[in-house]
C-alpha cells in the first residue's frame, strides 16, 4: 500500500507542477515500473521492461517501430566480435564472444548492443538540423548503430594495414509508402547486398542509396564489420548474385540450413539504447572514427556516404 501511495503522490505532484521531471513519457515509464514491482500487473511488466528506455525517448508508437524492426544479426563464420556499449567496453578483448550459436553477450559479459537513432520525417518537421526535404518527407528512418572497439579489414597482411581503433557501422530501416526498406554501411557507402556489385562503393569510387526490401537480417563481415541487408541467392549456374563468391556463399548457405557453425544474435536479445541523449553530450567522447552524431547521415537519412 505504501508503494501505491508513493506512485499516486508522484503523479499528483507532476500534474500539479510541483515536481519537474525530464518528461511525461518518463514519468509514465517510472510509474509502470513501480506497478510491476508491486506485483499488480504482470502484463504491464512484460510490455514495459525491455522497451521502457525507448518509450521514454520516442513515445509508444515510435518505440514499437524501433522494437519491431531491430534486425537479427548474422555474423560471418569464425567471427568472435560483437557490437558493445562503448561506455563500458573500448578494447577488443571485452567485445569477443563465442564463435558459434546464439550470442547475447561477450565472454566478458558485455551485452550485444545497438544504439538507436529515430528520424520522423512526417509532419511536423523534426527540426534540430534534420533534413526531411524531398523524398525524405513522409518517411520514418530508424538507424541502428553498432560499435566495435577495433577494425581489421585487412587482417593477415603484413603490418595489418587496415587496422584502426573504434568502428561505427549501421543498419538502417526506412518506413513509409507501404514499404519497409533496409540498407547497411559497407566501408565508404551503403549497400543492400554483398559481393562484386558493391566493390566500387566499398572502395568509395561510387555511391548509391543502397535501399532494398528489408528481410529483418543484418549480415556482418568479420574483421571490417562491413554489413549488408540481403545475402543474395544462387543462380542456375551456382553463382551467387548479389552475394559472396559462389563456393563460399553456397557452403555458408548449406551450413545455415543445417544450423552448423551458425552464429547470430536475435533481435529480442539485443540491448537497444537511444543515442540522442548521448549525442547531446557527445563532446565528452573521442573516437578514431567519427561518432554517429558527427556523421552527415545522422541528420540526412538519405545521404549515401558514411563520413
Amino acid at each position: 500500500m505504501a508503494l501505491l501511495l508513493l506512485v499516486a503522490l508522484l503523479f499528483l505532484a507532476v500534474l500539479a507542477g510541483s515536481v519537474r521531471l525530464p518528461g511525461l513519457a518518463l514519468v509514465e515509464v517510472l510509474g509502470s515500473k513501480l506497478v510491476c514491482l508491486a506485483g499488480l500487473d504482470a502484463g504491464d511488466c512484460l510490455s514495459s521492461s525491455v522497451e521502457a528506455p525507448l518509450v521514454a525517448a520516442y513515445g509508444d508508437e515510435m518505440a514499437a517501430d524501433v522494437s519491431s524492426n531491430v534486425p537479427r544479426i548474422e555474423y560471418e563464420t569464425g567471427m568472435r566480435a560483437v557490437p558493445v556499449d562503448f561506455r563500458s567496453c573500448r578494447a577488443d578483448p571485452c567485445s569477443l564472444g563465442p564463435e558459434r550459436g546464439e550470442v547475447d553477450r561477450s565472454d566478458a559479459g558485455e551485452p550485444v548492443t545497438l544504439f538507436v537513432h529515430a528520424i520522423d520525417c512526417r509532419a511536423p518537421a523534426p527540426g534540430d538540423g534534420v533534413d526531411c526535404s524531398g523524398e525524405r518527407a513522409g518517411h520514418v528512418y530508424l538507424q541502428y548503430w553498432a560499435y566495435y572497439p577495433g577494425s581489421q579489414s585487412l587482417k593477415g597482411l603484413p603490418g595489418n594495414p587496415g587496422f584502426h581503433q573504434d568502428d561505427w557501422e549501421s543498419f538502417q530501416v526506412k518506413l513509409g509508402g507501404g514499404e519497409t526498406l533496409a540498407r547497411a554501411s559497407s566501408h565508404h557507402g551503403y549497400n543492400y547486398s554483398a559481393g562484386a556489385a558493391s566493390w566500387l562503393s566499398d572502395a568509395g569510387i561510387t555511391h548509391g542509396p543502397g535501399w532494398g526490401a528489408s528481410e529483418g537480417r543484418y549480415y556482418v563481415s568479420g574483421g571490417s564489420h562491413a554489413g549488408h541487408a540481403h545475402e543474395g541467392s544462387p543462380g542456375p549456374t551456382g553463382i551467387v548474385f548479389g552475394g559472396r563468391a559462389s563456393t563460399a556463399a553456397l557452403v555458408a548457405r548449406l551450413r545455415r540450413a543445417a544450423r552448423a557453425d551458425e552464429r547470430f544474435s536475435p533481435g529480442s536479445a539485443i540491448q537497444l539504447i537511444p543515442i540522442e541523449p548521448i549525442a547531446e553530450d557527445g563532446h565528452r567522447w573521442r573516437f578514431a572514427i567519427s561518432a554517429p552524431w558527427r556523421k552527415r547521415v545522422y541528420r540526412d537519412p538519405e545521404y549515401e556516404g558514411t563520413d
